[in-house]
């Protein structure tokens, strides 16, 4: 036998680094875990049923479950044959106390990533698999083993070099025989590095109970000061132990890839119709347009014909003469079709670019992010991505729809969070972020100072917090004691695909030094925002206030 083939490698797997909470609460690390092995060509037949028999009184596994495992290793030939994937606590000790009566099975220990709060912030943290076959081609030169865990989304994908250490061993050799004769040298494994994230663990409970009795929906909470995520929620969601297990049951697994209800889905960064929560950015068009100034007064109707279509007032009466500040306090429909049908849809489409929409948000986790859709005559004129160029023209309708955020306007909470972040801001345009800014591996967060004019962005502001003092979002301050004076926009809007209304709550507070913001949605739930999601949005205020 040659000098290197009695070389042999004794891989040592590295510990995969935590992710942490702002407070270094573990929302994620790893664990060993303890499977029961048979190694089916060893056995002999002779006490196999005596071993059986003996394991599964002791362990409590039905001995059906057994033999069917261990025929099926001796039919394909299999080395090793996992009978539990992962022994309780309780099923390890009494191994252990009887292994010398069980001489056909083994205890295989192997680090595995472990959720401590199962499905909390799923979407952010993401999960890992082991690599493929195909993957390990290319993955072997990055250092990775076969069957290697790597990161598949979330944190745990874009954080995927930094956390995930450095395999270590021993090379040994051996004789002929496969024998151990002497050490060559040991390098140690390396730890991942832990890595921290914004997320406050309290206010990301909150945020999932909250959603729990909603059909679908997300939840955003930021600092709107510097972008940074305190929580971030969807539902449906999912148990990232899951992940984790050797074994998937069929029933489990479609319950998490094939349902009809996408849990792995982040509704947090995927697109919808943002309903009357729209209503700020023609409120701006209107104003940087020159147009309708400060001081305009619009007599609001039942209802504004354009096209082919009457467009009602939501109260089908109309609020008389009124102003910005007031139009929001009361979202009225008829003051923004006004508004945004003389601007047009440019006016529009300008502001909220600078606003942040029709572009990714920056945050790590952008594979998951939709860029959504905010209409231009542009956009009309190439095929409205799915028409023949030319054919699709720019329609009356369409522009009324836009300026109450209806069928050409699909925004993310993301981005709705990014754009009222600006108007608690005074005016900045922030990078939403989940990790910690001032750990050396992250890139530098800026603010931008958006181009549009301070006293518009006043103005508006002034308007949102009429919304709680005295509008549609006024049950903010209901059942509530010692809450900071809150600015915010209720909205519902209604899903061209199923009919069904979507409901918005967007606020921040307290409304002068803009500490926190929320975005409550509701996707499917009609009612109107003021009843679904503003109750969502008070709970996670009530939270904050109280530890802070």
């Amino acid at each position: 036998m040659s000098d290197e083939n009695r070389i042999r490698l004794i891989a040592s797997q590295p510990i995969r680094g935590r992710i942490l909470d702002k407070n270094g609460v573990v929302l994620a690390n790893s664990r060993v875990k303890y499977s029961l092995i048979i190694k089916p060509q060893s056995v002999s037949n002779s006490n196999w049923e005596k071993h059986k028999l003996s394991i599964s009184d002791l362990l409590n596994i039905d001995s059906k479950i057994i033999q069917k495992k261990y025929s099926e290793g001796l039919k394909n030939q299999q080395l090793s044959v996992t009978i539990i994937d992962d022994l309780n606590e309780v099923q390890l000790i009494k191994f252990k106390e009887n292994a010398e009566n069980l001489l056909s099975f083994e205890i295989a220990t192997k680090l595995i990533r472990n959720y401590p709060y199962n499905s909390l912030a799923a979407h952010v943290i993401g999960y890992t698999q082991p690599i493929t076959n195909s993957e390990y081609k290319f993955l072997a030169s990055k250092g990775y083993q076969l069957n290697d865990l790597i990161g598949r989304t979330g944190i745990e994908y874009v954080y995927e070099d930094f956390i995930r250490g450095e395999w270590g061993g021993e090379m040994v050799e051996v004789n002929s025989l496969g024998k151990f004769q002497k050490s060559l040298g040991t390098k140690p494994s390396k730890q991942g590095n832990d890595i921290q994230l914004t997320i406050d663990i309290n206010l990301q409970l909150v945020a999932e109970k909250v959603l729990k009795n909603k059909k679908a929906g997300a939840i955003i909470v930021m600092d709107p000061r510097d972008g940074a995520i305190r929580a971030m929620a969807s539902k449906p969601t999912f148990d990232l132990n899951f992940f984790s297990k050797e074994f998937k049951p069929e029933k489990e697994y479609n319950k998490i890839f094939n349902s009809p209800q996408k849990p792995l889905f982040n509704r947090a960064l995927n697109a919808y119709d943002p309903g009357s929560v729209w209503k700020i950015v023609t409120a701006l068009a209107g104003l940087e347009s020159g147009k309708f100034p400060i001081d305009t007064t619009l007599e609001t109707q039942p209802c504004i014909t354009y096209g082919s279509q009457c467009f009602r007032e939501h109260n089908d009466l109309g609020f008389g003469l009124i102003g910005y500040e007031d139009a929001l306090r009361v979202s009225s429909n008829t003051f923004f079709y006004q508004v945004g049908y003389e601007v047009g849809v440019d006016e529009i489409h300008e502001v909220a670019k600078k606003l942040g929409f029709n572009s990714l948000s920056g945050i790590e986790i952008s594979e998951q992010e939709n860029i959504g859709l905010v209409a231009s005559s542009q956009w009309a004129k190439e095929g409205r991505g799915w028409g023949e160029p030319g054919k699709t023209p720019w329609l009356p309708e369409d522009i009324a729809s836009m300026s109450i955020g209806q069928m050409v306007v699909q925004v993310t909470p993301i981005q709705i969070a990014r754009a009222y972040a600006a108007i608690a801001n005074g005016g900045y345009l922030v990078t939403p972020h989940l990790t910690k800014k001032d750990e050396g591996y992250l890139s530098d967060k800026s603010r931008i100072k958006i181009d549009i004019d301070p006293k518009h962005i006043q103005l508006v502001k002034n308007g949102l917090k009429k919304v709680v003092e005295s509008g549609t979002g006024v049950s903010i301050n209901t059942g509530v004691t010692n809450l900071p004076p809150v600015a915010g926009k209720t909205g519902t809007a209604e899903d061209w695909k199923t009919g069904l209304d979507h409901a918005w709550f967007v606020c921040f507070t307290p409304s002068d030094k803009s500490e926190l913001l929320v975005v409550a949605f509701a996707q499917n739930t009609p009612g109107g925002g003021s009843v679904h999601a503003l109750p969502m949005a008070k709970e996670i205020l009530k939270v904050w206030n109280k530890n802070n």
